[in-house]
């Protein structure tokens, strides 16, 4: 299966590092974060915004940028609005590396500069700062694993309370009358 990573450099909010350690373990992504982060791992909001998914991460840490290079090969991709190509024309390798800024600074533009053809943006509206991080890295990852073809992933959801037509032949479509007016 190919392998897609999500690296944080340097997160701040708790709750944004917390949607996205969900969005890794509902996909299969492994979740890498690069200190110095603005919270500590035990963080309440940062549990919370998980919830009980922290279970299934693969998550590595590191100790800045120089340590996270030293330990990972790419290929790497830079999430920046700075970016001048568009993520969704990028063709994404296995064992990408979908690297995101801190909310408040974005990557180093040093990095940037070093990697023109890895720097990718998501097309928004001119005179805004940026999207929230966690919703820009759901559609990374999501876009990386739509060229993939979702391996892995259940791409079909199942009714609660009824079956589908097409999988039984007589689907069982009656109601459960107390439960939908409140009778239960």
């Amino acid at each position: 299966m190919p392998t897609v990573n999500i690296v944080l450099v340097e997160p701040q909010i708790p709750q944004n590092t917390g949607n996205i350690a969900r969005t890794c373990a509902a996909t299969g992504a492994r979740l890498h974060l690069v200190g110095p982060m603005g919270f500590s791992v035990d963080d309440k909001k940062l549990k919370r915004a998980g919830l009980d998914y922290w279970h299934y991460l693969d998550i590595s840490y590191y100790n800045g940028l120089a340590d996270f290079f030293s330990k990972n090969g790419g290929p790497f991709y830079y999430f920046t609005t700075k970016g001048r190509q568009n993520y969704s024309e990028n063709i994404y390798a296995d064992n990408a590396y979908l690297i995101f800024g801190r909310e408040d600074q974005g990557l180093p533009e040093e990095l940037l500069l070093k990697n023109p053809d890895r720097c990718l943006r998501l097309p928004m509206k001119g005179g805004l700062r940026s999207l929230n991080l966690s919703n820009t890295v759901a559609v990374g990852v999501y876009e990386a694993l739509r060229q993939w073809g979702f391996p892995e992933l259940e791409n079909r959801g199942q009714l609660s309370r009824y079956i589908w037509p097409e999988e039984e032949n007589q689907c069982e479509q009656q109601p459960m009358e107390d439960t939908i007016h409140g009778k239960d």
